[in-house]
């Protein structure tokens, strides 16, 4: 049986509340986990390698950064941040942010540990994972997501 993608619920960070994977069903989903601060240069590596693919023409990629439970106002100030930090709508359309229990989530997806950000590709009809991996999104990572999951 297939593994299935929890859905969660976050904002990104042009403050619009979304659904993942639910609210994302035109085309496959690659949905890039990060856990600590550190993790973003490997998210920005990972995108570059996926623009350089054009990996936007054939599925929606999104930044996922996960953060653990947080009052209101701890909320506000690092969306604050995060949206002070940048300035491109396209790169803010497709960070979200979720708050939530993060060793419930890592759980859930069978996540050992933090040390690193974890990509998943999800099919967008059944929301099953259909491949999924660690640390930087090679081209050959790529490729394999390619041959997956394009017609």
């Amino acid at each position: 049986m297939a593994e299935i993608f929890p859905t969660i619920t976050g904002k990104n960070l042009n403050k619009q509340v979304t659904a993942i994977p639910d609210d994302f069903s035109e085309q496959p989903l690659i949905v890039i986990a990060a856990f600590q601060r550190w993790h973003q240069n490997l998210v920005d590596e990972s995108m570059e390698n996926l623009d350089k693919m054009n990996m936007n023409d054939t599925h929606t990629v999104i930044e996922l950064p996960v953060i653990k439970k947080s009052s209101m106002l701890q909320r506000m100030r690092l969306d604050g941040l995060m949206r002070a930090a940048i300035s491109d709508f396209g790169v803010r359309q497709r960070t979200i942010t979720v708050y939530l229990d993060k060793q419930a989530f890592r759980d859930s997806l069978n996540i050992p540990n933090e040390d690193t950000m974890y990509w998943f590709v999800v099919d967008h009809t059944t929301k099953s994972i259909l491949l999924r991996g660690s640390g930087i999104m090679t081209p050959e990572d790529i490729r394999q997501i390619k041959t997956r999951t394009v017609a």
